[in-house]
């Protein structure tokens, strides 16, 4: 156990930067995220971890190799991301989000341009629940390892696959996967998802400001709907998801 009382030590700079800059979490390779549940999911599921840092008394989960680190409270709030700290976070190794040359499994998710946090981390923790293969994220969703998204996923980010890549790869790798492309949108050709085969497909989920954007939606093969009230233009995308994948899984 090492101590530390400093908010200018140097992993407590390092904290800090990692809470709040996406390029500086690739450039150094780490992650952050916080609370004791996440940590206890983080030991679970062999997380790559490299820190854990807590305040006095955290009773913490049984963990070998990361450095481990007890700060003051004052400490903890000026580095935490969260406004109540649980009294522990961790540091984790970045996993690689660069695609496979072909995927594997039956059921894949497709994020287009979801930019909150929160429900891309949500849509990751439903994925996963559902038996869903894994998420493809096109069109700068938010960060999947920032500590919002990171904290949404209420351990999943240490279960199952998520991989980043640009719009135009998307086709390719679903070609070379076997895998059709359906989008949650309305067109000619729309049908309810009742009615559409979803076991082995990769389905798509836009943003809820934009919809599916156009480049993606003109390589969709289907377009699929879920029947809700004529006086309801949509659902939110976390919610969307959760349907979506209910009925893959089903």
């Amino acid at each position: 156990m090492e101590y530390i009382t400093s908010r200018k030590n140097p992993i407590i700079s390092h904290i800090r930067k990692l809470n709040g800059d996406r390029a500086y979490r690739r450039e150094s390779g780490e992650f952050l995220g916080d609370g004791i549940k996440l940590l206890e999911e983080a030991a679970r599921w062999n997380a790559p971890l490299t820190a854990v840092v807590t305040t006095p008394d955290v009773p913490l989960p049984s963990i070998q190799g990361p450095r481990v680190i007890q700060v003051p409270e004052d400490v903890m709030m000026s580095v935490s991301p969260a406004k109540s700290p649980q009294g522990a976070l961790f540091l984790a190794r970045l996993p690689d989000t660069a695609p496979p040359e072909k995927l594997s499994g039956d059921r894949w998710l497709v994020l287009d341009g979801l930019q909150d946090p929160g429900n891309v981390g949500t849509i990751w923790r439903t994925a996963d629940a559902f038996g869903a293969d894994g998420l493809l994220l096109v069109n700068r969703c938010a960060d999947p390892f920032s500590p919002k998204t990171v904290r949404a996923t209420m351990g999943a980010c240490f279960r199952l696959p998520v991989y980043e890549l640009e719009a135009d790869a998307l086709p390719g790798l679903l070609e070379r996967s076997g895998l059709p492309l359906y989008a949650a949108a309305l067109r000619e050709d729309t049908v309810g998802i009742k009615t559409a085969r979803l076991s082995r497909c990769a389905v798509v989920i836009g943003s809820e400001g934009r919809g599916v954007s156009e480049k993606i939606l003109s390589v969709s093969e289907r377009t699929v709907k879920i029947p809700m009230r004529s006086r309801c233009e949509s659902l939110n995308a976390a919610v969307a998801a959760a349907v979506l994948l209910w009925e893959m899984a089903r």
